[in-house]
């Protein structure tokens, strides 16, 4: 059972709620202690040496007590960072409580960073300390930390260690996260949100919608990451039920559908293409009635095989609420250092906004396509995509150059390149450094990846890349040409050929993959306008290089490749 019309008026007029104290909040407001509110995966082990798979909102509380206790013991204190490393989601969220409950720093570390990697993002953060879980315990030894606590640490009586000024009393601008940018086209940078930015979209939502289709919330995105952290902020709001998962697969994303039967999944672009490339009419989907994607825009091809699977509501112009068959897929686009995805493009069954169409910013956010000297370009025009919203991070941890490096004309940089249309929508077409830029002109390897899905069914995904000269800089901001490559995964193959087409599958030799798929790649970029590629390719699905949070590393592959061509 969802708030009442009644609670959700105290919640939205309440001036201390802040993202560092939503838990404390929930007791002030008279919420049940035995109400269940967070399902696990079983991957954190509780201070009794349990691995509860839910908590009620009392074991929540006593668990980020015992939590807080600990850390004050250990001589942590407000606006501390504290190093949180590890794969549990739930240990994300369970030190994200216990942290700012005492007006100290979370800095979110994701379990999948390479240890070098993430040693010297650390460092970087100035932490005083570290949680991790026993597999990244090592790989902080060195990096002159005053403690290293596991889980198997931290014990019951650690909940009579909490300070007198527990819970700790935020100010808006206070910080009490920092999250890390995915890396895509670089090392990692501290992303900072505070009690008020991190909470101002959940509290917008709580006003403008009823949050129905989210009763029964499946998270499966990284832990490591403020939206993570922002969508358990906004069930414990709402009285919605929530799992976290540690698994961003798309098999066992859809192994936990079945299993919690959510009403809403959320995850990357990444994660919803794997689920796509399954049978999912061998799937029992029919809970869904929400995908809720955010962070890269989702492609057309994997939107369409999800919505027609799950049901959702409709209302008529008799007010009558019917279900439909056929769920929602939300395609938003945002990032670390938004908050909150600013753009929201919904796709059902029926709809057709496609062509890497991510819709209007949302009511509380200013977008606009940017000239290089920041002036707003008119529609049509391609240039770099700037936003303003209250959610933006207020800049990187350690690091204000880079962030004021991102800024143009008061608006921040996104690192995409975008256009609008004369209705006020905007388009994706890639990120800047990604574009090719060809003999032909500019091939947008996202907008290329996207028309590549959707005209050729046998693609389970692809992969556009291009491949310039050493020293040569062939992207949107560089002057120099290069070749563009696309990197093909087919459905259902079982070829044992890998990148640079060395191999082939199903009769055709590797050379002949290459000219037939060569040929139907270019017939279909040529039908759009597109520049041609040089060479299509096979590639098997291991060989992509993802980064921390799943997203494709467009850069190693193209280090990779040019590597292997010129071997």
């Amino acid at each position: 059972m969802l708030i009442s019309r009644q609670e959700r008026a105290r919640i939205c007029s309440d001036t201390e709620l802040g993202a560092g104290n939503v838990l404390h909040r929930l007791k002030a407001y008279g919420r049940p202690l035995d109400e269940p509110v967070l399902w696990t995966d079983g991957s954190w082990r509780a201070p009794d040496g349990s691995r509860p798979e839910v908590l009620t909102l009392g074991q929540l509380h006593e668990a980020v007590e015992t939590y807080a206790g600990w850390y004050a013991a250990h001589g942590v204190r407000p606006r501390d960072p504290v190093a949180i490393h590890s794969h549990s989601s739930a240990e994300f969220a369970v030190n994200f409580l216990a942290l700012t409950a005492l007006g100290a720093i979370p800095s979110f570390v994701n379990g999948n960073l390479s240890p070098e990697v993430a040693r010297a993002y650390v460092r970087r953060q100035g932490v005083v300390g570290a949680f991790t879980d026993r597999e990244h315990h090592a790989v902080l030894s060195d990096a002159g930390l005053a403690f290293r606590v596991t889980a198997d640490d931290i014990r019951p009586a650690h909940r009579a260690l909490l300070p007198p000024s527990y819970p700790y009393r935020h100010h808006p601008t206070d910080p009490v996260i920092i999250s890390h940018s995915s890396g895509t086209t670089g090392t990692p940078k501290g992303v900072p949100h505070t009690h008020r930015s991190l909470m101002y979209a959940q509290v917008h939502r709580l006003r403008y919608s009823t949050g129905a289709d989210m009763e029964r919330t499946l998270v499966g995105l990284p832990g490591a990451h403020n939206a993570a952290v922002a969508t358990l902020l906004y069930c414990l709001l709402l009285r919605a039920h929530i799992k976290l998962l540690s698994s961003r697969r798309g098999t066992d994303v859809l192994d936990a559908i079945e299993e919690f039967r959510p009403t809403t999944v959320l995850a990357f672009a990444g994660t919803f293409g794997e689920m796509a490339a399954q049978d999912l009419s061998a799937r029992d989907l029919s809970s869904v009635q929400v995908w809720f994607n955010t962070g890269d825009a989702a492609h057309e091809a994997h939107i369409r095989a999800l919505v027609r699977h799950g049901g959702h509501e409709r209302i008529g112009r008799d007010l009558r609420r019917t279900r439909v068959e056929g769920s929602v897929f939300v395609d938003g686009l945002g990032s670390s250092e938004t908050g909150y995805s600013v753009f929201h493009n919904r796709h059902t069954k029926d709809t057709s906004s496609y062509s890497r169409c991510v819709g209007k910013p949302i009511s509380f956010a200013e977008a606009a396509v940017l000239a290089e000297d920041g002036t707003p370009l008119p529609p049509g025009e391609v240039g770099r995509l700037g936003l303003k919203s209250p959610t933006l991070t207020p800049g990187y941890w350690n690091d204000s150059l880079t962030f004021h490096r991102m800024r143009l004309g008061g608006y921040w940089l996104t690192g995409d390149l975008a256009y609008r249309d004369e209705e006020g929508n905007f388009y994706h077409l890639d990120r800047a450094p990604d574009a090719i830029r060809t003999r032909d002109g500019i091939l947008f390897s996202t907008r290329a990846e996207e028309l590549l899905l959707r005209e050729l069914p046998e693609l389970a995904d692809c992969t556009v890349i291009g491949a310039a000269p050493e020293g040569v800089r062939a992207d949107w901001d560089g002057d120099g040409e290069a070749e563009a490559y696309a990197l093909l995964q087919l459905a259902n193959d079982s070829g044992d050929s890998g990148e640079g087409g060395e191999g082939g599958a199903g009769g055709e030799g590797g050379e002949g993959f290459d000219r037939v798929w060569t040929d139907r790649v270019n017939a279909a970029l040529a039908g759009a306008g597109f520049p041609p590629v040089a060479r299509a390719l096979r590639m098997r699905p291991d060989d992509v290089s993802k980064g921390a949070t799943g997203k494709v590393l467009k850069r190693v592959m193209r280090d990779r490749f040019a590597a292997k061509e010129h071997a």
